[in-house]
């Protein structure tokens, strides 16, 4: 905030407890009276509609009036500056270098009484936090307006200090955000300077333009890999309705949470539904519910996304890891009613960067409503390397008409092994291979294919094999130390031949109701150095060996 005077400090008589105090102030006999000390006490502002800007601000009867006086203060680690729930505020607030906090003793800014205080900003920002950290922001609904619709964010954090110092703690938590161009926004802008340990918690991310949350920095560099930011958790965050940009052609609008320029990242019982229905048809890109780029070690972990929109011809999807993404896991995520894939990964790079990621335990039902070409889970790309895909569940039922494989395989793929998945469609054509992958290129074992009365059809290089066997014969899939692999069983679901999940609660409804996949599934310890005790989506022991798909039959 702006360096300004402000009121002084408040200060604190401490008096160690042990001192025996005489009648009239005298120290009794034979008794030492410790000399008292002082500490400094840090202050909590308070803004309120029926405060004067003339006042100190220290407590709810001194209370300034409006964000502006706030906004002049220099806050220092501990202090608070907390604005009176229920009511609105008009305006911006904004910390800079000289509002200094620390991890273990952040500046607060929040709410106070009862309920959420309201923030109506209508220029770039609701709360701007530059080149500083030790930051906890709570407690609070911040609504753009006018031109915050088209380039404001509510809460932006960005460093452009020297040196690639990374600013550390930042706290977001009960916020309710919307109106802006983007929610959140965590940014870099130059070099690998940025934020570590930033968490954002209990909020929601809604009816803004382009993004719910996005973190980013500079651009990346497969020869020198660099990340703006460490050590990003996103936990029980909801991001919803964020429309997207008709008019934006050259970028992509209509996202949930977006992950780029962080190295170790976890987004965990969160959602993302309902975005992308303005997005632009022109645009080369399109939105995903919760996705990464250019980042490492991204862990995306029980979550939802769901009813997401593509606008254009090209992803929609509901979980993805785009260009450059490595050392990453998605697990134990559901994805139902999107436009495009459940899951997806993709990159335009030939640089090796896209290597080293893993997809398991995940559900998808119903997706692929405007793109169904693409599949449930969609693999292509130029250069995607070492990607184990295993222990899933896709069912992809027919869009209008439209019918779609549960797996597809596009592009240059190497060390790509798809293993123990269950692939269901209610049409013929269960898997796609667009190339005549090699089992080094890209490995089908032990995943189940079915088809509801249709007879299960591979499409491979070109070709439709019916059947296993004759894909086994003219491609090697499906096979694993020289024996067949593989089943085309019903799995016998509880709801139905080609269940639809349409909404979070209902993924019982692909729970397999008879033994058909039970332990049938191809262990997984050797190959791909996975832990035998591993849960499946519903946190069952799995066992070993471990079925078919991410649910364990009853």
């Amino acid at each position: 905030m702006a360096a300004t005077p402000t009121p002084h400090r408040a200060l604190r008589l401490v008096v160690p407890g042990a001192v025996a105090l005489a009648v009239g102030g005298l120290v009794a006999t034979g008794v030492l009276l410790d000399t008292p000390h002082y500490t400094v006490s840090t202050p909590t502002y308070h803004v309120s509609p029926s405060g004067d800007d003339s006042h100190d601000g220290l407590s709810p009867e001194r209370a300034w009036r409006t964000l502006a006086r706030a906004d002049k203060a220099r806050l220092q680690p501990g202090d608070r500056l907390l604005l009176e729930g229920g009511q609105r505020f008009t305006g911006s607030l904004r910390l800079d270098a000289r509002d200094a906090g620390r991890a273990g003793k952040p500046v607060t800014i929040g709410s106070y009484g009862e309920g959420s205080a309201v923030v109506e900003s209508a220029g770039a920002y609701g709360i701007n936090v530059h080149n500083t950290a030790g930051v906890h922001i709570r407690d609070l609904t911040l609504k753009g307006e006018g031109t915050a619709r088209t380039r404001g964010t509510g809460v932006n954090l960005y460093s452009d200090l020297p040196g690639d110092r990374k600013l550390h703690g930042v706290t977001l938590t009960g916020l309710d955000v919307s109106g802006y161009r983007v929610g959140i926004r965590v940014g870099g802008g130059a070099g690998t300077t940025g934020f570590t340990g930033v968490r954002v918690t209990d909020s929601a991310l809604h009816h803004n333009k382009d993004i719910g949350l996005l973190t980013y920095g500079p651009a990346f560099r497969a020869d020198r890999p660099g990340y703006a930011h460490a050590d990003v958790t996103v936990h029980r965050v909801e991001a919803h309705h964020n429309t997207g940009d008709p008019a934006a052609h050259d970028h992509h609008t209509g996202n949930g949470i977006v992950l780029s320029s962080v190295d170790r990242a976890a987004v965990t019982r969160s959602s993302a539904h309902d975005n992308g229905d303005r997005a632009s048809a022109r645009a080369t890109e399109g939105p995903i519910g919760i996705w990464a780029f250019d980042a490492t070690r991204v862990l995306l972990q029980q979550n939802a996304s769901y009813r997401n929109h593509a606008g254009t011809r090209v992803d929609g999807a509901g979980f993805g890891f785009d260009a450059n993404v490595s050392r990453s896991v998605i697990q134990y995520n559901l994805s139902f009613g999107n436009d495009g894939p459940g899951y997806q990964t993709y990159t335009g790079e030939r640089n090796g960067a896209h290597t080293g990621n893993v997809f398991r335990f995940n559900i998808s039902s119903d997706d692929g409503r405007f793109l169904p070409h693409r599949g449930g889970i969609d693999i292509h790309g130029k250069d995607i390397r070492n990607l184990h895909v295993y222990q899933n569940t896709v069912v992809l039922t027919d869009a209008e008409g439209r019918e779609g494989p549960a797996l597809r395989l596009t592009g240059g793929l190497r060390g790509v092994v798809l293993r123990n998945n269950l692939l269901v469609t209610d049409g013929p054509a269960v898997a796609v291979g667009d190339r005549a992958y090699t089992p080094a290129q890209a490995a089908l074992q032990g995943n189940d294919y079915f088809a509801g009365d249709s007879r299960v059809t591979v499409h491979w290089g070109g070709r439709d094999f019916r059947g296993l066997a004759a894909l086994r014969a003219a491609t090697g899939q499906e096979t694993a130390g020289g024996r067949p692999t593989g089943l085309t069983a019903d799995p016998c679901f509880a709801g139905g031949a080609a269940p639809v999940v349409d909404a979070p609660d209902r993924a019982g409804r692909l729970v397999p109701d008879c033994p058909a996949l039970a332990g049938k599934g191809l262990a997984l310890d050797r190959p791909f150095a996975v832990d035998p005790r591993l849960r499946d989506y519903f946190g069952a022991p799995v066992g070993t060996p471990p079925p078919i798909g991410a649910v364990k039959p009853r």
